[in-house]
Formats: structure tokens, sequence, C-alpha cells
């Protein structure tokens, strides 16, 4: 589905105004290995990727480890409230502080081969090496090394955990893997904050989440989600709530204003309407209509006027990215005792398996040997965008043999 995106931007709604047919990436920029180790540290290591809900650590001393493209993350919640990024590695000897949750089952009582280790973050307050149990708080800063001493020439002051840029907006959570190269997140963000500042984000909650193993590019699902010349054949269901998404191939959307739904329809449900009451504040456009954004490179946002779908992208080679759905809602709308988020649920349950359906299909034939290059229409004019997004960050460190 067609989206606004934060790079389109500086203000303006306006979609580049592409009146012919103009070239995808190369082909072999979504099926390569080597062009997605490119990517991988020139656009998932510098940039701000988003990785979690807030509400997911909702308390001090809480923490979770996240599997970050390659790296072990260790996000915690701090004694002050704040949060907190690290890779999770120790500054003595580099043991991983932290167990993932996987791990850690594995390591359980039943075990032949493994047994659980002390440390982790132990009882909301310390950071303990399992190897020689240098301890650390939870802002990082090693507190404690036994059996040395300042005359060794350890001087614990001057220690701390290598840290991970970390920022939060509207409730979801953002890190940069090199945060000495970050780009400024207040930039980053500022324009789609601006835009949908009516919208409670940071105060709903996850009613739900869906997570999917799609075996697609990560571009090709920001190319899909970027435009709704697919929609008429792909997606009839959603078509039939909101009928422009077909209309015109899908050309000439205003996202800025949002897309309205058919008459009597006013949110995404297979009926077009919900007994849930629309978020307080919002503008009459946003009381009828549509809107949505992607938030480069990995958080795709649909607002409805009682709901919001996210997905948060985890791009895993060049052809598997995992994607997770969470639906959020008004926490005061959870708190009803016939609270049912079903009806919003089931239909986007089938609109993602459509999409990640023909977003198959796609990566499948872009690996013929005949194929070098898709085009974008003009109904697909933001893809323009995510090409120059990509471009712009690889583009200078691709080899020449990729180049067509």
């Amino acid at each position: 589905m067609s989206k606004l995106t934060t790079e389109k931007l500086a203000g303006t709604a306006k979609a580049p105004q592409l009146t012919e047919l103009e070239s995808t990436l190369p082909s072999s920029w979504y099926i390569s290995d080597e062009i997605f180790a490119l990517e991988r540290e020139h656009i998932f290591m510098r940039e701000w990727i988003c990785v979690a809900r807030e509400e997911e650590l909702p308390h001090p001393g809480d923490y979770q480890v996240l599997e970050v493209y390659g790296e072990s993350i260790l996000l915690l919640r701090n004694e002050s409230g704040e949060l907190r990024a690290f890779y999770n590695v120790c500054r003595h000897r580099g043991a991983r502080l932290c167990a993932t949750a996987d791990e850690a089952e594995q390591l359980g009582e039943d075990s032949n081969d493994r047994v659980p280790l002390k440390g982790g973050v132990v009882n909301g307050q310390r950071i303990i090496c399992p190897y020689h149990a240098w301890s650390y708080d939870l802002d990082g800063q090693l507190l404690r090394a036994p059996h040395m001493t300042a005359e060794m020439g350890l001087d614990v002051s001057s220690v701390s955990l290598h840290y991970v840029g970390c920022e939060s907006w509207g409730g979801f959570v953002f890190i940069n893997l090199e945060p000495e190269y970050a780009p400024d997140f207040s930039k980053h963000i500022d324009a789609t904050a601006e835009r949908f500042k009516r919208y409670p984000l940071s105060e709903m909650r996850i009613a739900r989440t869906i997570t999917y193993q799609v075996n697609a590019n990560w571009k090709v699902l920001c190319e899909n989600y970027n435009e709704c010349y697919h929609c008429g054949p792909v997606h009839p269901e959603l078509c039939r709530v909101v009928p422009a998404f077909r209309e015109q191939g899908g050309a000439e959307l205003d996202w800025e204003r949002g897309i309205p739904h058919r008459d009597g329809a006013n949110t995404f449900t297979f009926s077009g309407t919900s007994s849930r009451e629309a978020f307080p504040g919002l503008n009459e456009d946003e009381q009828n209509n549509h809107k949505g954004d992607l938030i480069y490179p990995n958080l795709f946002l649909s607002f409805a006027r009682d709901h919001v779908a996210a997905f948060v992208l985890h791009a895993q080679g060049p052809a598997a990215t995992q994607i997770d759905c969470h639906f959020l809602f008004a926490a005061h709308e959870m708190n009803k005792a016939d609270f049912d988020p079903a009806d919003a649920v089931d239909f986007w349950h089938l609109v993602n398996r459509q999409d990640w359906s023909i977003c198959e299909r796609v990566q499948q034939g872009m690996a013929a040997r005949v194929h070098k290059r898709g085009v974008f229409s003009p109904m697909e004019d933001w893809n323009l965008d995510i090409r120059r997004y990509v471009t712009d960050r690889i583009g200078a460190h691709v080899p020449p043999q990729f180049g067509d």
C-alpha cells in the first residue's frame, strides 16, 4: 500500500512528478549476499532502526537481549527509568554478558551438554559477567573487577560497556549501532512526529503481535508498501473498504490528508466499521481517512481512527525478512471487558499474507537470469525515494559487476 515516507518529506506530501517509466535498482541488488553485506554495514549499522516498543520494558531493571544484524545487543531500562542499550560483551575478555531467551531455555536443567551460567542482569540492579564477575551498573559503568586494583593499572571509573545509540518516539525504541556516526535522531523523526502528532502513539498498547517470516528482500517489502498499483489485483477486500486504492491504478493519492474510506466506513476492518471510539483529538480527515508512513529503514506505520498497525522489519539476508506486526490500541479500550481486536487483526492478517505472497513471487522472479532490472510506472512514483535512499548509502561501494 502506498505510504508517505520520512525522506519524501521536508514538509511536502507531493509525489515526484513521474510521467514515464523509471528503472528499479539492479535485480542483483535484491539477491546478492555481497550487496546485503554492504547494506548491513552502511544502512543497518549506521541508521536509526526500530527494535521494540517501550511498553515491552516497563520497569527499571527490565531488559531484552536482541539479535540485531549479527550483533548481540542488551536493551534495558536503568534505575532512573531511562532506556539504555549496549553491545552484549564484557570489556574484560569479551564474554557475552547475558544469554538470549532461546539460549537460556536451551541451557535449562534438561540440557545434557551445557549448564546454566550465573551473571547477566542480576536483581534488576547490576550487569555481571558470568566469566570473571566484572560488574557494571545499568548505565554501563564498570563498578567492580574482583581481585584487581588501581596498582595493577585498572581505573574502574574509565571503563564502561560499549554504548549503542538509543532513542524513542511514539512508544517505539530506536537504536544506532555506531552512535559516533549516528545522524541526528530529531531530524530523522521530526517530520513524521509533526504529521502524526494527533495520534497518541506513545500511549497505545500492543493488543496482539503476529510475526511473519517472508522469503523476500527487505527492499521488495518497502517498495510494495510504498505503492498501491498492486492493490486492485492483490487486495480486493482492502479495496472494498478503500476504493481509491484501485482507482486509476492507485495513482494521485493524497497521503498528507489521508485516503478516504468508502461511504459508511472509517477504519480497517472487513465491515469498515468498529464499535471502538476514535482516538481523541484527531482532525476531520484523520477521523475518516487512512494514513501511513514508512520510516526508513525498517518501520511501517498504518493509521486508522481506532488502531495502528506497526510493522518492524528485520532483514535477515538478501531473500529473508522477519516482520513483527504489532496491533496498537488505546489503553482505555483494551481495559474494557468486551475488548476484542479480532476485527482489525483478522483483516490485517489477510492483507498482510496477500502482500507477503506477492513479494515472494517478486523475489523468485528477480532471480531469473534474464531479469536485470524492473521498471517503476507513474503509479509507483514514491519508490524513486527508496531507490535514492539505498543508492545514496551504498552506491559508492558497489562493485562494477553489480551495476547492471
